[in-house]
């Protein structure tokens, strides 16, 4: 089964509107792989600027979150209907930070991925262990309780919208990356379980990236791994080399 090779930039709290216009300008200046879809996630203020001025074909926009509910009294929460009237296609929803720095559960952010979904976005859904379950031998029993709760809530035809994310959190902003094998066994298990879980052949389409001190150096060390279709890409997404990141299998 072919995949379409994904490569997110997730800016997180990051950039000013001139950064954001510099790494816009790159992405439009450049000669982006044709055969690599990409998806650049700015913070919310910008979101708005970075659709109506990215001019390459291949390359959308995605919120860093959205809440589950839709327009009304929630403040400081963004709903899908804002979010697309800005042009936003996708949005990143489980990301660590969000699990572990504000608390968010396996059911909120299941809640929030089936409504962004039934609302007309797409998710990139991210999952991922902690140093300490990684050391515990706990990393698929942690993927799998994360992909349980998001499992209980989607329909089949939910996971033609989705990307996973496995994004081991020791490996986040570390400057550690998983090597090519370790990854590729985690993502093989991960393709497998949503086999058993929810169907074959969602498996076999859904597309699996890596994240973790993903770079322009390292990322093409994982190119020859069959399961794995591609990066969410942090800290090196706001720098020129996320495009050596985008074009690393050419």
């Amino acid at each position: 089964m072919t995949r379409t090779f994904f490569v997110g930039g997730n800016f997180k709290m990051n950039g000013t509107l001139d950064s954001i216009k510099g790494i816009v300008e790159n992405l439009n200046q450049a000669q982006l792989d044709p055969k690599t879809e990409v998806v650049i996630s700015p913070p919310f203020p910008y979101l708005l600027w970075a659709k109506e001025h990215l001019k390459a074909p291949t390359v959308s926009v995605s919120a860093q979150n959205v809440y589950d509910r839709d327009a009304g009294a929630f403040t400081g929460e963004v709903c899908v209907s804002q979010l697309k009237d800005v042009g936003a296609e996708w949005v990143i929803l489980g990301h660590s930070e969000r699990r572990h720095v504000l608390k968010e559960s396996d059911e909120f952010i299941a809640s929030k991925t089936k409504y962004a979904l039934d609302k007309g976005l797409k998710v990139i859904f991210c999952i991922g262990e902690t140093i300490d379950e990684r050391k515990a031998d706990q990393t698929m029993a942690v993927n799998q309780r994360q992909l349980d709760a998001v499992i209980s809530k989607l329909d089949k035809a939910d996971w033609e919208k989705v990307v996973i994310a496995y994004e081991p959190v020791w490996a986040i902003g570390t400057g550690l990356a998983a090597t090519p094998e370790d990854a590729q066994s985690v993502h093989a298990e991960i393709r497998a379980y949503i086999a058993k879980k929810v169907d074959q052949s969602v498996a076999d389409k859904v597309r699996i990236l890596y994240g973790g001190s993903v770079n322009g150096k390292n990322a093409p060390t994982f190119n020859d791994k069959k399961d794995i279709d591609g990066y969410l890409v942090g800290g090196a997404s706001l720098k020129p080399e996320f495009i050596d990141i985008i074009n690393s299998r050419q």
